[in-house]
């Protein structure tokens, strides 16, 4: 196993111990609101902390992009940055819903090279690195055999923030509704694209997301043998903030519905 690898995920349990603690007392946690919906507690922070303080004690010069205290310039080795997710899936926590991960990936220039997410509820740790494969608690795990959309569980995420596409974000779910088998929303895009990466979805599609929410998940998916791109069918989901994913032959039938709706603005 990649020594990175080792590290990312010794910082992901270090910060799952924080969570699974203040997960008994829910009713005690102090909780700020960013902006309307989007909500981050003491235990957020608590978390990010242990994960980079356990990061940067092993590799002192690479940098820091994370959800909660933003960018750290690498100091050294300007190739390397850390991508985190303390808590994916905050509102989820708050409630008491046991469906939230921690997420890490570690970049080097535009290619992500390892990826970590870890479940605490469910002890599963997902694990990837760069030509390598991808595992579930050490198993190699490898997306679905399903060819066919009609047949196919797709998950996804609502906007909670952001409502300037909530029509848009309609449409494609009732035409999916008639399409697939089920969509599911549970709220943590990390832990989606990485049931996409171990079968349990075989695709998914999700606006406005945020680096940290994506970068562990989408080399999980193309470790596991599945397809992912930005709306265009390219690779720039992490600046666009826009993602498909799922097995190569969902893949393409999934996108193509999800194009055929998009008004021109977001074709460009």
């Amino acid at each position: 196993m990649q020594p990175a690898l080792n590290i990312a995920i010794k910082a992901a349990r270090r910060a799952g111990q924080i969570i699974n603690r203040a997960s008994n007392d829910l009713d005690l946690l102090k909780v700020t609101t960013k902006q309307p919906n989007d909500f981050v507690t003491e235990v957020d922070k608590a978390a990010e902390a242990a994960i980079i303080e356990t990061l940067l004690e092993a590799y002192p010069g690479y940098g820091i992009l994370a959800e909660e205290s933003g960018r750290r310039v690498a100091k050294g080795d300007e190739e390397y940055q850390w991508i985190i997710d303390p808590l994916d899936g905050t509102t989820n926590f708050i409630h008491g819903l046991p469906q939230y991960a921690i997420s890490i990936a570690l970049a080097k220039g535009n290619s992500i090279e390892q990826a970590v997410i870890f479940d605490p509820n469910r002890n599963e740790l997902f694990t990837a690195s760069k030509g390598a494969g991808a595992f579930l608690n050490e198993r190699r795990i490898r997306v679905s055999r399903r060819s066919k959309l009609h047949e196919s569980l797709i998950g996804t995420g609502f906007p909670y923030r952001m409502f300037e596409h909530i029509d848009l974000y309609l449409a494609i779910f009732k035409e999916l509704a008639q399409k697939t088998a089920g969509q599911r929303r549970p709220g943590a895009a990390s832990l989606d694209l990485a049931y996409v990466a171990c079968g349990r979805y075989d695709g998914f599609w999700e606006f406005g997301l945020a680096p940290w929410d994506m970068a562990a998940g989408a080399l999980l998916v193309a470790e596991a043998g599945g397809l992912i791109s930005d709306l265009r069918g390219e690779a720039n989901y992490l600046e666009t903030g826009n993602v498909v994913a799922g097995t190569p032959k969902v893949f393409l039938p999934l996108l193509k519905l999800i194009e055929e709706k998009l008004p021109d603005s977001m074709r460009g």
